[in-house]
C-alpha cells in the first residue's frame, strides 16, 4: 500500500483534496470532476494521433537521414529544418518532447533539438498569427524576431555549455525512456 502511495503521490493528494472539497461544497466537486473529465477527453483526442505520427517518424525516417539533415555537420540547414518542424507543428509543447527525444536518438545535433523545442513552444504559426491580429504587425515582428535571435543564440550556447559526456548522458536517458 505504501509503495502505491509513494509512486502515486499526486493522485493520492488529489483524491484527498477532492474528499475535502466534497465535504465543504459538493457542487465544487462536480465542477472539478467535470473539468477533469473534459481535460482527459481533450488529451485523448490529441495525444494518440500524435504518438502514432511519432511512431511513423521513428519507423519511416532512417537514422542516417536525420544525421545528414540535422546532425553535427548540418550547420544552418539543421537549424532551418528545426525551425520549420517547430513552426508548422500542432499540439501542446508536451507533444514536442517525445519527438525531441526521438530526434536525439536518431542523431540530431543537440542545439537543433533545443531550437526545435523553443520554436515549438513560442513561434508556432497559429501563435504568430494570433499575435499579429491582437498586437499588430510591427510589435509582433519585433517580438518574434527577437525571440528567434534569442533562440538561435541560446540553443548554440547550450550546445557549447554541455560537455560530450553530459550530452551522452542525455541520450542514454532518452534511450531508457523509450524502452
Amino acid at each position: 500500500m505504501m509503495t502505491f502511495v509513494k509512486k502515486n503521490k499526486f493522485l493520492v493528494l488529489s483524491i484527498i483534496l477532492l474528499i475535502i472539497i466534497t465535504i465543504i461544497d459538493i457542487n465544487l466537486t462536480y465542477t472539478a470532476l467535470e473539468n477533469s473529465g473534459n481535460q482527459i477527453l481533450s488529451m485523448l483526442m490529441i495525444v494518440p494521433p500524435i504518438f502514432v505520427l511519432i511512431g511513423l517518424f521513428d519507423v519511416w525516417i532512417p537514422r542516417q537521414t536525420i544525421i545528414s539533415l540535422m546532425g553535427e555537420g548540418s550547420k544552418a540547414r539543421g537549424m532551418i529544418l528545426a525551425f520549420v518542424l517547430g513552426a508548422f507543428s500542432a499540439g501542446p509543447t508536451l507533444i514536442a518532447f517525445p519527438l525531441a527525444m526521438l530526434m536525439l536518438k536518431k542523431g540530431a545535433k543537440y542545439s537543433n533539438v533545443i531550437f526545435f523545442l523553443m520554436v515549438w513552444s513560442s513561434l508556432k504559426l497559429p501563435i504568430v498569427f494570433y499575435q499579429i491580429t491582437t498586437l499588430g504587425m510591427k510589435f509582433s515582428l519585433i517580438i518574434n524576431i527577437t525571440m528567434l535571435l534569442v533562440f538561435i543564440v541560446s540553443s548554440l550556447w547550450v550546445d557549447k555549455l554541455f560537455t560530450k559526456d553530459e550530452k551522452d548522458q542525455f541520450l542514454e536517458q532518452a534511450n531508457q525512456y523509450s524502452k
